[in-house]
């Protein structure tokens, strides 16, 4: 009889408890870069609209600065379920499912019109299921954080010649390593939790990044010199664990669905409207030079000739990059 009354008892908690979390949810996203990036807007938007869509129980809280580790890292974490949600560059998911890599190739697009038209494309909604089936993380969101610029602690970088005597950080990404050796550069894997503290200490002179992490990461109190140049925009997916999504009912999913197509139409006016005020401060504040390059027909050149064909199957062959090229009214390969 005792024993009855235990599992009654032990089943009303239980059930309680499954209530609780039926109820209520608090989703974690890790976000690895700082406050005011462009990162960080696509969560803070992106965490607004869930809560309108799917109602006030449905939450998340944001940890800049990978908090929760590095971008890889969270991949992982968030296709094992550990992980509720992260905002990675594209080429930080790569690694996990290389089809996205083909976003990350050097020079594939020329602005930010083009990196719309692949969003808003069958290219995008190709790449999120290969995604869903390679990585099993599902893309629910896309930050436009703008291209990625060069800055320096030593010198103005006007040409290809300027970077040979540079050590630049890059994140450990296979394609950007040697698009910097395509440049002749010595690009140098450095974790981006610790990029600060090496261009501070001299481990390495330089750095590439998208304005708006530039500015949030305050490396214009550290470098000097910036070079725009374009080789590659930044696509940055939201990514949610499957196991997470799947727990919830359909009405909860097309929220989440909904909400981060928003905010990706959100994100791409975000860096239109913040970027230009960005280049200002990081002018005004940190008296940062800023320089354009004299010869970038010889970076792209040098870009398409040697890294795309290394990279032609990881990203899915040359047809997917031809179909890339022709939606962007470009000459294929």
């Amino acid at each position: 009889m005792q024993k009855t009354k235990f599992i009654k008892v032990l089943s009303l908690t239980a059930g309680l408890v499954l209530s609780t979390n039926a109820f209520s949810e608090n989703w974690k996203i890790a976000v690895g870069d700082g406050g005011g990036s462009a990162q960080e807007a696509l969560g803070v938007k992106f965490s607004e609209l869930l809560t309108e869509k799917a109602g006030d129980k449905y939450k998340t809280t944001l940890f800049v600065n990978g908090q929760l580790g590095s971008e890889q890292a969270t991949v992982n974490d968030v296709a094992i379920g550990t992980l509720d949600m992260s905002i990675v560059a594209a080429n930080n998911l790569a690694p996990f499912s290389p089809s996205v890599g083909l976003l990350s190739l050097p020079y594939i697009f020329e602005n930010i019109d083009q990196a719309e038209a692949v969003i808003n494309s069958s290219i995008e909604k190709r790449i999120t299921d290969t995604t869903l089936k390679q990585a099993g993380v599902r893309i629910v969101a896309w930050s436009y954080s703008g291209f990625r610029m060069l800055t320096n602690s030593e010198h103005p970088v006007k040409n290809l010649g300027d970077l040979e005597d540079l050590r630049i950080r890059v994140p450990k990404s296979d394609l950007i390593i040697k698009t910097y050796q395509s440049f002749g550069g010595n690009p140098t894997p450095v974790a981006w939790s610790e990029t600060f503290t090496a261009l501070q200490q001299g481990v390495v002179e330089g750095q590439e990044t998208p304005y708006a992490a530039i500015h949030s990461m305050k490396f214009g109190e550290i470098q000097k010199y910036l070079t725009e140049t374009h080789y590659l925009f930044a696509l940055e997916p939201l990514i949610m664990s499957e196991s997470v999504f799947q727990e919830q009912s359909e009405d909860v999913q097309k929220a989440i669905l909904a909400a981060g197509k928003e905010a990706t139409e959100y994100s791409l006016a975000w860096i239109k409207d913040k970027e230009g005020s960005i280049k200002e401060e990081l002018v005004a504040k940190y008296e940062m030079q800023i320089d354009q390059l004299e010869d970038e027909g010889e970076w792209v050149k040098k870009a398409q000739a040697t890294v795309w064909p290394e990279f032609y199957e990881q990203v899915g062959g040359k047809d997917k990059i031809n179909e890339l090229l022709i939606l962007l009214d470009r000459e294929s390969i």
